[in-house]
């Protein structure tokens, strides 16, 4: 029996082979392969199709993060909050700015940031951490956090507001793109990602014309003017071959999110008389499911019998942030002390989720799940 795989980048790269094939070509015989034709349509390109002024490539999603709180001002002497139930990058890139990351809890429901706890550590933070200068939402799963009370909280606190949608290309909010509702927005283009590379690729997005300049500047060792650096920077640079495949993905990237709710609406069906229940999706949101992720007791019983079936699961996150070796008894926690999160971590499950899956795949899929009962 095949496995029916939880991501399968390989069959996105088959679906689009001819138009990717003839993009890779193109950039191939341009004989310019960094900060050329291609990233600057793919930047202009993006900012059209999420309805921002700017956006700028950068090598990963990692080095986004790390870019927007360097163009925010955000380092040593600052404490940046966001959340232990998401991938360690989120908290990586707090540290490689020399930042202090405070951890708060989730909603149990959306799996994102709790606002209350945010709204309460805001009000008064730890007098034992330097000034809260930011505040990274991580958009998780493929749907926004609490932005509503996140902003409003941001705004009432003068902290900046950093939005992670690396998982949510194309979500919405009151029919308004994620990464377009903060001080600045940042992607990842993993492989896996709705929106992925060929390898690893990034984008910072802005509505602050000044602050991509700089961001630009950045990017490139603080170069505004060639070889000459006005600050400290990197070297985090968009390859114009990744550029020249996002362009590609770009075109077909709705109507991929369409599919992949299409697959979430057959996944809800089967698991509607069921024991586990389909994830939540925010009022006001359009979720477009970057994973399907339920949530069962006994987690590894349930993988044991989709297994069977032909249905392979994954975890994300098996072992929260503040748990793991390396930051582990040493990263500051908000109030809760990420209880919620501890819990999460112990049951949530992810499903098959990509829209490549054949219509005979998804029916296996919901088969095994309805089999649950």
């Amino acid at each position: 029996m095949d496995m029916i795989p939880v991501a399968n980048p390989g069959a996105g790269y088959r679906a689009l082979q001819a138009e990717i094939d003839a993009a890779l070509a193109r950039t191939l015989a341009s004989g310019w392969y960094i900060l050329g034709a291609e990233g600057k349509a793919f930047e202009a390109e993006f900012a059209q199709w999420l309805g921002i002024l700017r956006t700028i490539g950068c090598a990963n999603g990692t080095d986004a993060l790390v870019l927007a709180l360097r163009a925010l001002d955000i380092g040593s002497g600052s404490t940046v909050v966001t959340v232990s139930h998401t991938a360690v990058a989120s908290v990586a890139a707090i540290e490689m700015v020399g930042a202090m990351p405070l951890l708060a809890d989730i909603d149990p429901v959306h799996y994102t940031l709790d606002a209350a706890e945010l709204g309460e550590i805001l009000a008064h933070p730890p007098q034992n951490l330097p000034p809260i200068k930011a505040v990274i939402a991580v958009h998780l799963y493929g749907q926004p956090a609490d932005l509503d009370a996140i902003q409003s909280l941001c705004a009432r606190h003068n902290v900046a507001l950093i939005e992670d949608c690396a998982q949510a290309h194309g979500a919405t909010l009151h029919g308004k793109k994620l990464g377009t509702f903060g001080d600045i927005g940042t992607f990842s283009c993993y492989p896996t990602k709705n929106l992925g590379a060929l390898g690893d690729g990034g984008i910072i997005a802005t509505n602050d014309s000044a602050r991509a300049d700089r961001l630009m500047a950045l990017r490139q060792y603080g170069w505004r003017q060639h070889y000459i650096s006005d600050e400290t920077g990197v070297n985090s640079r968009l390859d114009e071959i990744q550029a020249a495949i996002l362009r590609v993905k770009l075109k077909h990237l709705d109507a991929q999110n369409a599919r992949r709710q299409h697959i979430a609406a057959a996944y809800d069906a089967a698991l509607a008389a069921g024991p586990l229940h389909a994830p939540t999706r925010r009022a006001g949101a359009a979720h477009v499911f970057h994973l399907y992720v339920v949530r069962a007791a006994l987690r590894a019983e349930v993988q044991s019998r989709l297994r069977q079936s032909g249905v392979a699961t994954a975890i994300h996150y098996p072992v929260p942030v503040h748990l793991q070796p390396a930051y582990r008894g040493r990263v500051a926690l908000g109030p809760a002390g990420c209880a919620e999160t501890e819990r999460a971590a112990e049951e949530v499950l992810s499903l098959p989720m990509f829209p490549e899956l054949t219509d005979a795949q998804i029916q296996t899929v919901a088969t095994a799940l309805a089999a649950l009962r």
